[in-house]
């Protein structure tokens, strides 16, 4: 069996739209998960196995140029699998020789602090999982620095578009309520600027970052609308799309949160990630716009076209 050039562990939104931009390129790709199914064209190789075993990730990866890792555990589990699922990949890139391009947040750099993020800035997480990100991050760039594999990392900000289902705040909570006529709900405080990725936008810059000469080595914000909005100013511009005369919307208060958390394990992890809306929460893309050439669809029409993919069902 011929290993196609490259290769994808995880297929959530990110992964997906990772493999719609290589195949829009023409190129041929191979995805990897737990089940060895997903929504994609019958043609397209999955397999399935698991990413935490460094003997199998290197078996699917052999003979690969590129290896993205666009894995993602439930939030409860990030501590116990994260660090061994990006081991696993980790590996299969030293075995195999490819370029490793791996996806990441921005929780590592901790509270904005009045300053828009770039990607030279210290790590200075306090929440538990941002921590572990930039224990994560520094075992990439260390292993690229010691040559053991080259590795280009991407980083977005709450992202939002096709796919992005619930666990996104601007996703099924939103475009599916604008749709209805019903009232939207969101996390935090929808009056602060915030910058959100296009997850289109997302596969494309990780399609870019597994090419480009001047990629590995360093870190890159994944392209950002440079006018960042406040949350309610995106539903607004959601509810006009979808036909409605106003927005309704609300944010779920912290109070409430912290109730659902004591029977939903997902919502109990999300408390301590409550800072990213409580002051302006501004990502800088300005490095890959400028050096690479890698621009963010406007807001407007990725908000338009998420609707788009909801409204097909």
């Amino acid at each position: 069996m011929t290993t196609p050039p490259h290769v994808i562990f995880g297929t959530g939104a990110v992964g997906l739209a990772t493999f719609d931009a290589l195949r829009h390129r023409g190129e041929t790709v191979r995805l990897v998960n737990r089940s060895g199914h997903a929504p994609v064209p019958d043609d397209v190789e999955v397999l399935g196995g698991d990413a935490l075993d460094p003997t199998f990730t290197a078996a699917v990866a052999e003979g690969a140029r590129v290896i993205y890792q666009t894995l993602n555990p439930p939030y409860p589990e990030w501590s116990e699998q994260f660090p061994a699922l990006q081991a696993g990949v980790l590996a299969a890139a030293e075995a195999t020789g490819a370029r490793l391009v791996s996806m990441e947040n921005v929780y590592m750099y901790g509270r904005p602090a009045g300053r828009p993020f770039t990607e030279d800035r210290p790590y200075d997480a306090h929440t538990k999982k941002g921590q572990l990100r930039g224990r994560m991050a520094r075992e990439l760039l260390a292993a690229h620095v010691a040559g053991r594999v080259q590795v280009a990392i991407g980083r977005a900000s709450d992202y939002f578009g096709p796919r992005g289902g619930a666990q996104s705040n601007l996703g099924d909570r939103v475009f599916a309520a604008a749709l209805a006529g019903k009232t939207a709900t969101v996390l935090g405080d929808p009056d602060q600027p915030h910058t959100y990725t296009y997850i289109p936008d997302i596969g494309e810059a990780l399609a870019v970052l597994g090419e480009h000469p001047d990629a590995p080595g360093q870190v890159w914000h994944l392209p950002n609308d440079p006018d960042s909005r406040t949350t309610r100013q995106l539903v607004d511009i959601v509810y006009q799309h979808a036909g409605q005369p106003r927005t309704k919307l609300r944010a779920m208060p912290p109070v409430m949160l912290r109730a659902l958390g004591l029977i939903n394990p997902t919502l109990r992890e999300l408390g301590e990630m409550q800072y990213l809306f409580e002051e302006p929460f501004i990502v800088d893309s300005s490095k890959i716009a400028t050096k690479l050439d890698v621009h963010p669809t406007p807001i407007d029409q990725a908000l338009a076209d998420t609707l788009m993919t909801y409204r097909r069902g």
